[in-house]
């Protein structure tokens, strides 16, 4: 068994598009119209581009419960995934100059360093580092 796509919700599928392409870095990948103004609509790392998919899910519009739990997590500042970086320094470095709003400084927790975002989409998002 093998990773090939997650999901994370959105409440705008083209802002977020923007939000992480031109700032996080990542690279569209799928962009099928499914009709009702949503897409399947899907990001790669830069740096794996055959590797595991993100589907930003529109799915908060339609479903409720979906929006409902993305907003307790948002609410309890809980990150709805996290991304692994080689330096959790220069990342936070790096995306705070475009603008990028931290909740967690690189912290040290353990073996790992990690730092938490908003992504402006609804959840926050971890990047962390193994020490």
């Amino acid at each position: 068994m093998k990773i090939k796509l997650v999901s994370v919700p959105v409440a705008d599928q083209e802002k977020a598009l923007k939000f992480y392409t031109e700032k996080l870095g990542f690279v569209k990948k799928l962009d099928i119209p499914l009709g009702e103004g949503n897409r399947w609509l899907t990001i790669v790392s830069n740096e794996e581009q055959d590797g595991p998919e993100i589907l930003l899910e529109p799915s908060i519009k339609h479903f409720e419960p979906a929006k409902t739990y993305q907003k307790a997590l948002f609410d309890s500042k809980i990150p709805y995934t996290q991304f692994s970086v080689e330096n959790v320094d220069e990342e936070y470095e790096r995306l705070q100059k475009l603008g990028i709003e931290f909740s967690t400084k690189p912290t040290v927790f353990g073996t790992a360093k990690l730092a938490v975002f908003d992504d402006t989409c609804g959840n926050y998002i971890q990047i962390v580092q193994t020490l």
